[in-house]
């Protein structure tokens, strides 16, 4: 069982990079931690993930633990 390249798994792994992207280009600039982490597994995971709904709760769930980290003061 293989990664089916279907229209939705191509635009959640797009939204999920893309995000990511912008996680790891402002953890890079303001050298925040949790962000630059979360932003490159972000970039990274969905290309070994074959479920679109896989990939945009993985998604969600770096997301809320940046939003966590945060607010706990890392």
């Amino acid at each position: 069982m293989g990664i089916e390249f279907t229209t939705a798994w191509v635009l959640a792994g797009f939204l999920v990079s893309s995000v990511g992207f912008g996680l790891f280009l402002y953890g890079k600039k303001q050298t925040r931690g949790p962000q630059l982490i979360a932003g490159l597994a972000m970039m990274i995971y969905p290309g070994f993930v074959a479920s679109p709904m896989i990939i945009l709760a993985v998604g969600g769930a770096l997301v809320g633990g940046v939003w966590v980290a945060v607010r706990a003061g890392a």
